[in-house]
């Protein structure tokens, strides 16, 4: 008869082989136990699935099995010095380790040693990391890196744009007011004309250094925050402030646009051509381009009604109807339809932006087209105040003409219409 003693050492050694075994299987990275010899002598299930074994296969086999053949020359002699010397202990520091899994396909690995010694044999016992995601995030982080140098490049060139174009529209205003004052036959017109420049330049200046303040402040906190982001972990604060950046440049070089466009305007340099182009192609490229800007659950719906093809200049009305699409995104809520109308007859091509936003309010809808105007309720919303200035001197140049109606929080729709110039498609 058994003695109790012995039952309960023998349960001992049952509950705690069965410990082992759990633990050794369900751990989630590669384990490997090899013998002096290079053999695997023990692998967990997780190991199996690294390297496309089936379960409990990889027993039996040589471990250079699991390395690339142009290691196994040196990778012999590797494995017997540690055994020789073994001490617990990372492999391959500062060095890309790789592993071949049964399918022949290779994936970078990072390993930590062991050892121990059981009734004088000596074993090794690995641990496998498979880095893959690492070294895929890390090449994002140093792509990331480059975009940023880019950026600052950028940013760099357009401050000095922006200098340029201020002292030279400062140089355009004094040599204006020196030309005024020469002028004494039309005193009255010229000390009218100086208010008006001084006016400008001073609302130019108070506009400008409250529209680039906020993007630029949100350039340098960014990039100071992007600094402190350095492990793998953050990743997506570095996604979000790298999209800030991006997006604080568009709208400094939008600003910077239409003042450029006033510019111009105001100087008389615009220049026309008018070409002969299909007008439905034209516009459903443009919503293609302006998709981007759309709030979440907002969409451009599209109809044209009669011949395609009208004559007109294409970028200038490009401008107009990027304008007028940005507004109308915008200044309308999410989840909303923004619709555009086009039609050609014999007489005109007209176009209609059709939103269902904020409105505009019946007091200001008589300023609405005049320089550095917004209306009351967007005052919380960033803009100059001279895009719809630049859209109605545009349709000017066109030889056209443009309207509006709006009801306040119900939406409002803009018409263009501009001479067709052509009689081929009705003859």
């Amino acid at each position: 008869m058994l003695d109790p003693a012995s039952i309960g050492n023998a349960d001992k050694l049952i509950n705690k082989d069965i410990r082992f075994e759990a633990l050794f299987n369900s751990a989630s990275i590669g384990i490997i136990v090899v013998d002096a010899h290079g053999m695997i002598v023990m692998a967990n299930e997780f190991v199996h699935q690294q390297f496309l074994y089936t379960n409990n296969s990889m027993v039996g086999e040589v471990l250079e099995k699991l390395i690339p053949t142009r290691y196994h020359h040196k990778h012999t002699g590797y494995r017997n010095n540690y055994l020789d010397k073994p001490k617990a202990r990372g492999m391959g520091l500062g060095m890309t380790l790789s592993a071949l899994r049964k399918d022949g396909s290779e994936f970078p690995v990072e390993i930590s040693l062991g050892h121990f010694n059981t009734n004088g044999i000596q074993y090794a016992i690995a641990y496998i990391v498979d880095i893959t995601k690492r070294q895929e995030n890390e090449a994002k982080i140093i792509k990331q890196q480059a975009e940023m140098e880019v950026v600052n490049e950028e940013m760099k060139k357009l401050n000095i744009n922006l200098e340029s174009t201020v002292q030279q529209r400062t140089n355009e205003l004094q040599n204006t007011l020196f030309e005024l004052e020469a002028s004494k036959e039309d005193l009255t017109k010229s000390l009218e004309k100086e208010k008006e420049v001084n006016d400008l330049k001073s609302r130019f200046v108070s506009m400008a250094s409250h529209e680039f303040r906020t993007p630029l402040s949100t350039v340098l906190s960014s990039i100071s925050l992007l600094a402190k982001y350095t492990s793998t972990e953050d990743q997506p604060k570095r996604d979000k402030h790298i999209d800030r950046i991006k997006s604080s440049v568009k709208v400094l070089t939008d600003i910077l646009n239409e003042f450029l466009s006033l510019g111009k305007i105001e100087e008389g340099k615009v220049d026309t051509k008018a070409e002969l182009f299909d007008i439905a192609e034209f516009i459903h490229n443009l919503i293609g381009e302006m998709n981007v800007l759309l709030k979440p659950g907002q969409e451009i719906q599209y109809l044209h009604e009669g011949p395609n093809n009208t004559f007109t200049d294409s970028h200038l009305l490009k401008h107009v109807l990027i304008n007028l699409l940005s507004n109308a995104i915008k200044f309308s809520p999410e989840n909303s339809n923004i619709k555009i109308e086009s039609k050609v007859d014999l007489e005109n091509t007209r176009i209609k932006i059709i939103d269902s936003g904020i409105g505009i309010p019946m007091a200001d809808q008589i300023h609405l087209f005049e320089r550095f105007f917004r209306a009351t309720n967007v005052t919380n919303i960033q803009g100059t105040g001279l895009g719809l200035h630049i859209v109605g001197r545009y349709i000017e140049i066109l030889a056209g003409t443009i309207s509006y109606q709006s009801t306040l929080e119900k939406g409002s729709t803009f018409t263009i219409e501009l001479p067709t110039k052509i009689k081929n498609d009705f003859e």
